[in-house]
């Protein structure tokens, strides 16, 4: 049921409306009498924050506890990075990951379990008004997105590898452009913007998943050039399309994901991948447990590739200069 109260919590002494169908303060229900202390901690509801409940049967998803931090955040927060993204629907968080806020220097909030909290100044063109508190602006959103991975908890390259990919499928999303990102990034002198600039300088938005572009990342790192969703045509259509490709060494670097497993689409990436081997093409098959592992190891097989494709051209040719030295001897012999 949908219920009129008096927040306590309101120093304005505006009337509220709660709903014990939706996210809820648990104070404020019990201070007018509308749940119990011993229904709050039964199986009708279920504990999303401290004091901050929903019903049981309602499915939890991370915009759900986006809305139930907002009650408990001061009203100043602003909702941002990875969280902002999933509520403007570009699904970067989980359901249970923490709500990630900004809040300004003067505030003192939390800790609080599952809400991660950042202090910096946020100006007020930065975020706009969003359930009784604010959230990020695109442009901001995405800046958070790369600003969050400071302190230096994690090397420079494994930041890079979360906070690309988070960017690409930003820009992907077309909630925000890199012409919008490199005009509103300029000049700034955020803790954290060296990396931020580095990453926005990586960002395509051609890549088509999350893990697609934390390949291309390592890669990159590696000194390579890959071309995200290579397209190979004949006669002006398209015959097959590549998840990175090196075209100048004709090597495919393809991430093979859960969903590959299938039988029947493992028939058909062994068909495929058998077809373009003969006409050149080298193949690396990188797959989930690859890329969480050493990424040195994905940079090692791509120069074996590139290696294997040389030693092969170079023996084709000195078998073509043979047969051409042969020819020529038949010839002024006969």
């Amino acid at each position: 049921m949908d219920v009129k109260v008096r927040s306590v919590s309101d120093a304005a002494g505006m009337s509220a409306t709660i709903s014990i169908n939706d996210v809820f303060r648990g104070s404020v229900a019990r201070a007018h009498g509308y749940v119990t202390a011993a229904e709050l901690g039964g199986p009708r509801f279920r504990r999303l924050f401290q004091d901050v409940y929903v019903p049981a049967h309602v499915p939890v998803t991370h915009e759900l506890r986006c809305r139930g931090a907002a009650l408990i955040v001061p009203k100043e927060a602003v909702l941002t990075g990875r969280s902002a993204a999933t509520v403007l629907g570009v699904e970067l968080a989980n359901p249970y990951d923490p709500v990630e806020f900004v809040v300004p220097e003067v505030h003192r909030f939390g800790p609080i379990k599952g809400i991660h909290v950042r202090r910096t100044d946020v100006k007020p063109q930065e975020s706009r008004p969003w359930n009784g508190i604010r959230i990020a602006r695109p442009w901001r959103a995405a800046l958070d997105l790369v600003l969050r991975l400071s302190p230096r908890v994690q090397s420079w390259v494994r930041r890079l590898r979360i906070a690309v990919p988070d960017l690409d499928a930003f820009v992907r999303s077309g909630r925000v452009t890199l012409k919008q990102l490199r005009r509103t990034w300029k000049g700034r002198r955020n803790r954290g913007i060296r990396l931020a600039r580095a990453a926005l300088s990586m960002v395509d938005p051609r890549a088509e998943s999350l893990p697609e572009s934390d390949l291309r990342v390592v890669l990159k790192t590696g000194g390579f050039e890959p071309v995200p969703q290579y397209s190979i045509t004949r006669g002006g259509r398209e015959v097959a399309r590549l998840d990175l490709a090196l075209k100048d060494t004709k090597t495919a670097i393809e991430y093979d994901g859960r969903w590959h497993r299938s039988s029947k689409q493992i028939r058909r990436d062994k068909a495929r991948r058998k077809r373009l081997v003969t006409e050149g093409w080298n193949f690396v098959i990188v797959t989930a447990e690859k890329l969480a592992g050493d990424y040195k190891r994905i940079l090692d097989e791509v120069r074996q590739a590139q290696s294997r494709r040389e030693i092969s051209r170079a023996s084709k040719s000195r078998r073509c200069r043979v047969f051409s030295a042969r020819n020529a001897s038949s010839s002024s012999g006969g």
